[in-house]
């Protein structure tokens, strides 16, 4: 079994809190099986509803009178033993009846059991939720695999990616022979993804078409929930914007032009369609800030903005086979740059950063900027040889008022820094993460008169 990294905070959830447990994210990002992993890892008596095949259950919840009526309906559903005390109640795809959300407030008071639910396309219904149960649930959301944790298929071992981590941090170059080896496997996550069934597929098969048929499978459901959760006045709005991804991602400019869905829209129309792509984890949205200054939120302009695939091994199967065979054979010809930068939204959106852009016509574009360390870090993605040319980059870190001391350009090339800038091999965004905020003595104690 591969390790998840999400499954850390599940059994950090299940030892020490007495809230109820949501996980949400993307169909079919492995969250069911993770945590049955969990549960059963940490020995807990468990029971397990599922809202899609047992539609009673969804009765059950709507129509119960008490919390006594509650458990004594569940456990005639099930053949195991409800427990007081001791059982935790599963209910996976809570999509079906996302009120659940609302009433866990009275199941966590009540105490008996403990409760953890899962569900897709969740986003945009619990934002919508009006009684949300505040103190009473802990939320996060699981992605597809990401890049480190897809290195498990090749057994790299601690020794490596320490040395990895050591280059990253030190700025570094990585051995030549490891360097080569992990742009090789970088290039199979591109045309593989981190959806898990695909990545099982590849594991037992090794078998790029039986990976494709995965991708096809799961991309035809993401159309058949489109069309489910669409208003009978714009359906296949969704679904249309939704297949021109691909397209607006290989121009030039690769901020998504509403005009290109039809020349007279305006985007108010057409906003609650993006927000719930977003919402539902399908799609990456991307923002574009007016000025690269903390906090980066303040500057942003919503009605511009570029949208990537929740998973790269989904695009590239968009973009076709012989795509995904000139990235596997490592062809120096091919511009990879919508591939890369929709990695990099992946990588930057899992380890938890708000997803931004900066676009100014004096200064030119960035393809990233995000807020790292307390202060603003620039990021472009570079997948052909002229990596070193990136004058909007220059002219944003010659900007003082920006104040921005520092800058990544993620290539395919090995470790080096000019000055300010570090150029780091594409594979490292996997070490780009957050450290976590470390407050001073804060108590109120200590600001007592």
């Amino acid at each position: 079994m591969l390790e998840r990294k999400i499954q850390g905070t599940i059994m950090r959830w299940i030892r020490n809190s007495d809230k109820a447990l949501l996980v949400y994210g993307v169909r079919q990002a492995g969250k069911t099986f993770i945590i049955r992993e969990c549960l059963k890892a940490s020995g807990c008596d468990y029971v397990e509803f599922n809202l899609i095949r047992q539609p009673e259950i969804v009765d059950i919840l709507a129509t119960a009178g008490s919390i006594d009526d509650l458990i004594l309906k569940l456990s005639l559903c099930t053949d195991k033993r409800i427990v007081p005390g001791s059982t935790f109640i599963f209910f996976d795809e809570i999509q079906k009846y996302k009120e659940i959300v609302t009433k866990i407030k009275f199941l966590v008071e009540d105490g008996r059991c403990r409760y953890i639910m899962s569900g897709s396309l969740l986003g945009v219904e619990i934002v919508n939720l009006k009684s949300a149960p505040v103190g009473y649930l802990q939320s996060i959301c699981m992605y597809p695999l990401d890049f480190e944790e897809f290195l498990q298929l090749f057994n790299v071992d601690a020794g490596i990616m320490n040395m990895l981590h050591s280059a990253y941090e030190a700025r570094t170059p990585v051995d030549e022979l490891v360097h080569r080896k992990l742009m090789d496997i970088f290039n199979l996550y591109l045309i593989i993804g981190g959806m898990p069934a695909a990545v099982d597929k590849y594991r037992a098969t090794g078998n790029i078409d039986d990976v494709i048929d995965e991708h096809r499978s799961i991309i035809e459901q993401y159309k058949l929930d489109f069309t489910q959760y669409e208003e009978e006045n714009r359906k296949l709005l969704i679904t249309h914007i939704y297949e021109m991804i691909p397209a607006e991602l290989n121009e030039k400019n690769k901020r998504f032009m509403i005009a290109d869905i039809r020349k007279d829209l305006r985007f108010e129309r057409v906003s609650d369609s993006f927000t719930w792509l977003w919402k539902a984890g399908v799609a990456l949205g991307v923002f574009n800030v007016t000025e690269p200054t903390i906090p980066l939120m303040l500057n942003q302009k919503s009605s511009l903005f570029k949208t990537f695939l929740s998973d790269v091994g989904l695009l590239t199967t968009l973009y076709g086979k012989p795509c995904k065979l000139k990235i596997v054979n490592g062809e120096k010809g091919v511009n990879n740059g919508s591939v890369y930068e929709n990695v990099v939204a992946q990588e930057l959106a899992a380890h938890g950063y708000p997803l931004f852009y900066y676009n100014s016509k004096k200064k030119g574009e960035l393809d990233f900027v995000v807020e790292h360390a307390g202060r603003v870090l620039p990021i472009e993605v570079k997948s052909g040889k002229d990596y070193e040319r990136h004058s909007a980059l220059d002219n944003v870190l010659g900007t003082v008022q920006y104040g921005i001391d520092e800058a990544y350009v993620f290539t395919n090339e090995n470790v080096r820094t000019r000055e300010n800038i570090s150029y780091l091999p594409i594979y490292m965004v996997m070490f780009l993460k957050e450290d976590p905020v470390v407050f001073g003595d804060i108590s109120v104690d200590n600001f007592r008169f």
